[in-house]
């Protein structure tokens, strides 16, 4: 009898198991808050313990100047972390932003992310300036100025010299940009400093800038540098692409699909989401990125699903990148 009570009992937690997979929701959170943390550490360590208990996967970055992170899981799971979160005096007002996760696995883990990653940096964003950032209670001090996604229409409808300014790498604004932006050249957030440094963009100075990224967090410390050197007319679009997104889909001034650093490869607005992105090898309109298949070459790729297969010692295209 007992041996048959723990059949029962066993066959009874896999029904409970599938059920709470087939019910559950896959989502993905985006969120940053930058305030003065005097023991990064100890945040390190209650994330991470947080992030273990409630079975969710994504990268945490810490610093003494606030957190940067992406989580995924089950909406359950996240909705708990959320309370916790925000429970922290300093995070109590952070802006979370939400996004369907592919799906979870048998465990009920997110398949967009291979495990959790919490970890204390000099930067929570890698612009290799960490001595020009300050931030207090309220976040970066002498950064752009906010706008919402209808502030900045409202800007773009009044004033015929907006300049969009892309903060993130080139890769990622191959496959999606606001319409007419200035893409620098870059592959890292790090080369940044160099090109403004230059003065490159000294010719912007004049003129209304409008820092974006995905969701917002590079543009904060973005626009600090750009304000910090003369850049007289500086904004940033709060709440990223993302938000913007939300509000406005694919009908306002955003064109193409949102490269997201997770297994999704890129995110799209709406069912009508222009496809910009052009293939490396063949030319070929698509919005799909991926590494390069030689080994000796880590470079990341705009290339179709024909081409992704070719290596870059023997592809002209790819190998002249």
């Amino acid at each position: 009898m007992r041996d048959r009570s723990r059949v029962l009992s066993s066959k009874q937690a896999v029904s409970r198991a599938a059920y709470n997979l087939q019910v559950s929701t896959p989502k993905i959170v985006l969120f940053y808050v930058f305030a003065p943390l005097a023991d990064p550490d100890a945040i390190r360590v209650w994330q991470r313990d947080l992030g273990e208990g409630l079975g969710l996967r994504g990268r945490v970055l810490i610093s003494q100047h606030g957190i940067n992170g992406t989580l995924g899981g089950d909406l359950r799971a996240l909705k708990k972390w959320a309370r916790s979160f925000r429970s922290y005096d300093p995070f109590k007002t952070v802006d979370l932003k939400w996004s369907e996760g592919t799906g979870l696995d048998a465990d009920g883990l997110s398949v967009d992310f291979p495990k959790l990653s919490v970890k204390v940096r000099d930067e929570i964003v890698s612009f290799g300036a960490p001595d020009e950032l300050r931030v207090d209670e309220n976040g970066v001090v002498g950064g752009g100025i906010h706008l919402s996604p209808e502030r900045l229409h409202d800007l773009v409808e009044s004033r015929d010299d907006v300049v969009f300014f892309d903060g993130r790498n080139a890769l990622e604004a191959e496959i999606g940009r606001f319409r007419g932006a200035v893409v620098p050249d870059v592959e890292t957030t790090r080369d940044f400093v160099r090109l403004l440094d230059s003065g490159a963009y000294d010719d912007l100075k004049g003129k209304p800038v409008v820092t974006y990224c995905t969701g917002g967090i590079r543009c904060e410390v973005l626009s600090s540098l750009m304000v910090s050197r003369g850049f007289g007319e500086v904004y940033q679009l709060d709440g990223g692409i993302v938000r913007y997104g939300e509000e406005y889909g694919d009908d306002g001034l955003w064109e193409g699909s949102l490269y997201v650093f997770d297994k999704r490869g890129s995110v799209d607005f709406s069912d009508h989401a222009a496809v910009v992105g052009v293939c490396a090898g063949c030319g070929a309109a698509t919005k799909r990125t991926a590494n390069c298949p030689d080994a000796s070459c880590r470079r990341q790729f705009v290339v179709c699903e024909q081409c992704d297969a070719v290596p870059c010692a023997e592809h002209g295209a790819l190998s002249a990148r």
